[in-house]
């Protein structure tokens, strides 16, 4: 009963703030674009660079946890791989999405709620594995003739390695300036949440079938890698929680933005990223359930 209330603490406030955004983009169609600029490259640096500088981050005795995360995600590619094959959908459309999940819009506000600030330390290490995998390996799969040289210059970037800095160096940003930093950064959760569900808007009847396939695939592919890391590696309780939390959040909205960019089926990808969100409500509380009280 205990870990059943503690995820409805969890996902409850998750769920509420995508309904809201769900309901306020059916009346009034807003345009997201300045929104996404800025979360990119101001609020969302800002929310990396204070969870890695922060007090409540710890970088020893994480690199078995975010080596776990890199073999989820790869896991999961190897996973995808023949199921597209099988499913007669090219790989380059299908098996990005099932590798890199939705741990920014999704996750972090998870990983808060549920582990507190340590847990969105960690989920943050896990973002920065998944991104810059996401910009090297998963583009290559979208495009043999992707380009990936920005990502050295990317916002996200430049503050996980300046978070990591200061981590490692156990430099102190002046409290005053830490706060007002921070405020900036925590902003973007409940709005990447409302996001999202303004963006469940535009879940359309095309290309539901391979939709469905990938909500189920991203996920259970996520878990069994997760259980496969916990049989290698032995990761602390807590540290398997945050694992199976991260392994069972669904595919990520840059899959869509990287196949529009090299014309790889967005269409195809849109429909696997929106309906692998909508069918989070019925995963992630799973991926938690089982992390949280381990079969």
């Amino acid at each position: 009963m205990l870990v059943f209330e503690r995820i409805v603490s969890v996902i409850g406030p998750v769920f509420l703030i995508i309904a809201i955004g769900y309901g306020y983009g059916r009346r009034n169609r807003p345009d997201l674009k300045s929104f996404n600029h800025v979360s990119l490259h101001v609020l969302g640096p800002l929310l990396v660079f204070t969870s890695l500088a922060g007090e409540d981050f710890q970088l020893e005795g994480n690199a078995a946890f975010v080596a776990g995360g890199v073999a989820v995600i790869l896991v999961s590619g190897l996973i995808a791989w023949p199921i597209a094959l099988l499913a007669r959908v090219s790989p380059r459309t299908f098996v990005p999405p099932m590798m890199f999940n939705n741990c920014g819009n999704m996750g972090l506000p998870l990983a808060v709620l549920a582990f507190g600030r340590p847990g969105l330390a960690a989920m943050v290490l896990l973002l920065v594995a998944s991104t810059l995998l996401q910009f090297t390996l998963g583009s290559r799969i979208v495009s043999r003739h992707a380009e990936w040289k920005a990502l050295a210059t990317s916002p996200m970037i430049v503050a996980s390695v300046l978070g990591l800095v200061f981590s490692v160096f156990a430099w102190k940003v002046p409290a005053a300036l830490m706060t007002g930093l921070k405020m900036l950064g925590d902003a973007t959760l409940p709005m990447m949440l409302f996001a999202l569900g303004v963006r469940l808007t535009d879940l359309s009847k095309r290309g539901w079938q391979v939709g469905v396939l990938g909500a189920v695939v991203c996920p259970v592919a996520g878990m069994a890698g997760a259980y496969l890391v916990q049989l290698l590696l032995h990761l602390p309780r807590e540290q398997f929680a945050q694992l199976m939390l991260f392994a069972s959040l669904p595919p990520a909205a840059l899959n869509y933005l990287l196949a529009e960019r090299y014309q790889q089926e967005p269409e195809r990808v849109a429909s696997l990223v929106l309906i692998g969100n909508a069918f989070a409500i019925v995963f992630v509380p799973l991926g938690l359930t089982l992390g949280l009280h381990p079969v």
